[in-house]
């Protein structure tokens, strides 16, 4: 896949959890959403990591505790996926740190447990230029 500009892979990171929302509807567990958002993201042709160990550097120490974010999509892209009552502000703080420590400038927070998935999907940004 040719490297597209990071506002259309959000878009279409997006569009592919809305698909697997429509399907699956609220109600099942994170790991369900998870594995049906990499079989679209696989069937789209878009890279993905799942599971990505994020090491953190404290001062000149890697910091490595099993930190991961569910989904690094395209080197470029965060996704953390929830399947829970309602976001919470350690929510976005969870995801604000993986962009902080991967350098990375965008990140989507997407609550699936929900009847309308768009009022809990948080586009969140770390120091963003286009």
């Amino acid at each position: 896949m040719e490297k597209i500009r990071i506002n259309e892979l959000t878009e279409k990171g997006i569009g592919l959890a809305i698909k697997v929302h429509k399907k699956l509807d609220p109600g099942f567990l994170e790991s369900v959403y998870q594995a049906a958002l990499a079989y679209e993201l696989e069937k789209a042709g878009i890279p993905f990591e799942r599971e990505k160990e994020l090491p953190v550097i404290y001062e000149e120490v890697v910091i490595d505790v099993g930190f991961r974010c569910d989904f690094l999509i395209d080197e470029r892209l965060i996704v953390e996926s929830k399947s829970v009552k309602e976001l919470h502000p350690i929510d976005q703080a969870q995801l604000l740190n993986y962009l902080k420590i991967t350098k990375l400038q965008v990140g989507l927070l997407i609550n699936f447990n929900v009847f309308v998935l768009k009022d809990e999907i948080k586009r969140m940004v770390n120091n963003f230029r286009e």
